[in-house]
């Protein structure tokens, strides 16, 4: 490539829409933070076969991430409200990647070791999201809301099948240790790259055009009100948010069921090698990825028609964990590697509807006040990933198989849809711009 085409190909990356740039970095930071939380979910395998772990020690590693993840919760989204996402989010894309590197090296001193290195890991990617919607708080416009959410959310599944796809290669050539070594190094090179790109807001950006900052100076103008108080009683009295913090606990019984026990479950039950199992784990991702977008598009246009923003978060959301739960239900019967990765799909592409759900309704409720309001209902999204991993474990060594887990994790997807339909709304209750509220 010559000089001029790299010209002209960084002339053409600099007139897209600065927001745009920013959510597209967002989603890089989300895609690196899944690939260092999933690769674990392949490496463990042959890593309970050389330090000779039973399937409930399985779960305690897996889980122990998760702790730390939830101690670190309601910190880091007082730290994005306070010191912004960009410098939040680079920071802890240091941390974390520093403890991937060095979760290898802890796994050859103590099982113990191993622990506090994935509980550590577990407080750096705690600022993941907090640090994302506060930055999508600042920059996005509401007709572009679950779009924005979507794009990022989508750097979930797509993290998730690049680590399922590469980890088992890379186990395969190099051994369980290279997996923890070359991810780690590609995220300490990534926030580099991060802290010299990304900016807080619009007001700081030194290239955003006119006509982009004329779009957002509802959200401009909204800055002088960023030194509020936090409203935390509201939060925690107001059903719609309790609303949003049950859903994010059961929609993500099912996320980190799949994340954590899936390429167990393809070689325990249907009998696949190590680099197959973490291929069969990939399907669900795809389609959460699909649908997930799919259905973002979708909410945007019912709203953009004047269709009712609680209408469609309510529609999304309980559409998504009622036909979830039916497709567990049928994955718990699945009695080959061919059914059973058709009914996972299915559950999880369904599940996905969640996006334009529970998921983007934190910039609904409290545009202003996102990142800690996330932070606030993701300690019910962190509860699975500490009791649902580590049931798991327990219930697999009990009844010898995933049918019980399944089971449970549908049941938990129909009371959240009830909950939700019940007491979930779209529209704002603290934080909103004045054109908003009127």
């Amino acid at each position: 490539m010559t000089q001029s085409e790299l010209a002209r190909g960084f002339g053409r990356v600099s007139r897209w829409p600065k927001r745009h740039v920013l959510v597209g970095f967002c989603f890089l930071a989300t895609f690196i933070c899944y690939i260092d939380r999933v690769n674990i979910s392949v490496a463990i395998i042959p890593m309970a076969e050389e330090f000779g772990w039973s399937a409930t020690t399985k779960g305690y590693v897996l889980s122990s991430f998760f702790v730390g993840y939830l101690l670190a919760m309601i910190p880091t989204g007082w730290l994005a409200n306070k010191y912004g996402g960009k410098l939040l989010l680079g920071v802890a894309l240091i941390g974390w990647s520093l403890f991937t590197f060095l979760t290898p090296i802890a796994a050859g001193v103590s099982l113990g070791a191993l622990l506090l290195t994935r509980v550590l890991m577990g407080m750096g990617e705690a600022a993941s999201f907090p640090g994302v919607y506060n930055l999508l708080g600042r920059w996005i416009p509401k007709q572009e809301k679950s779009r924005a959410a979507a794009v990022n959310l989508t750097g979930i599944p797509l993290g998730t099948i690049f680590a399922l796809s590469t980890t088992g290669l890379l186990v395969s050539a190099y051994g369980w240790q290279s997996v923890f070594f070359v991810f780690g190094a590609s995220g300490l090179l990534f926030a580099v790259v991060w802290l010299r790109v990304v900016h807080a807001k619009p007001s700081v950006h030194p290239t955003i055009s006119a006509e982009e900052r004329a779009l957002l100076a509802e959200l401009e103008n909204s800055e002088a009100d960023d030194k509020e108080p936090i409203p935390w009683g509201l939060f925690l009295r107001h059903p719609s948010i309790w609303a949003l913090f049950i859903n994010h606990f059961c929609a993500n019984w099912t996320l980190y069921l799949f994340l954590a026990w899936l390429p167990s479950y393809f070689r325990d039950v249907q009998g696949l090698s190590i680099a197959g199992s973490g291929l069969f784990a990939i399907g669900p991702w795809v389609c959460q990825f699909l649908a997930g977008n799919l259905s973002a598009v979708v909410a945007d246009r019912w709203i953009a028609k004047g269709i009712s923003v609680t209408f469609v978060r309510k529609f999304m959301q309980c559409g998504g964990l009622i036909g979830g739960a039916a497709m567990l239900l049928l994955a718990a019967q699945a009695s080959t590697p061919g059914m059973a990765l058709f009914t996972l799909c299915a559950a999880f592409g369904v599940s996905s509807m969640a996006w334009a759900g529970f998921a983007c309704n934190h910039l609904d409720v409290a545009p202003k006040h996102a990142d800690v309001l996330f932070s606030i209902t993701n300690i019910g999204g962190t509860l699975p990933g500490i009791v649902g991993v580590a049931l798991t474990g327990v219930l697999v060594d009990l009844t010898g198989g995933y049918t019980a887990t399944f089971v449970v994790a549908a049941g938990i997807n129909v009371f959240g849809a009830i909950v939700w339909l019940l007491f979930a709304t779209g529209e704002p209750i603290v934080g909103a711009p004045q054109e908003t509220q009127a």
